[in-house]
């Protein structure tokens, strides 16, 4: 398993063992492809707009985000350059998370 262990636990626990874990790994999936500011992010994946903002917290606290303003009303985010280098542990959650919602509909 490549990556490092301590990221590696960070990253199940935010995005497969918390409420709110689902919609963390949507956004950071969402932001890979497509860096948006909150509002266009709450857009997109249908979200509530404060549940964005609740969420763009937790991952730029934990490093997994970041903003072109800190702070700023219409702020880009990116994934970090350290979430870039390890997103395979990200898809590999989403793999877990994927195979259970569709186990259970």
């Amino acid at each position: 398993m490549p990556g490092d262990p301590a990221f590696r636990r960070l990253l199940f626990y935010l995005l497969a063992g918390t409420r709110g874990a689902f919609n963390r790994l949507l956004i950071l999936r969402y932001l890979r492809q497509n860096p948006v500011n909150a509002n266009k992010l709450a857009t997109d994946l249908k979200l509530d707009y404060k549940t964005v903002q609740h969420h763009i917290k937790i991952l730029e606290q934990n490093g997994l985000i970041v903003s072109s303003q800190k702070g700023s009303y219409g702020a880009v985010y990116f994934i970090s350059p350290y979430m870039e280098a390890e997103y395979s542990i990200l898809e590999e959650i989403w793999a877990k998370v994927d195979k259970t919602s569709k186990e259970t509909k």
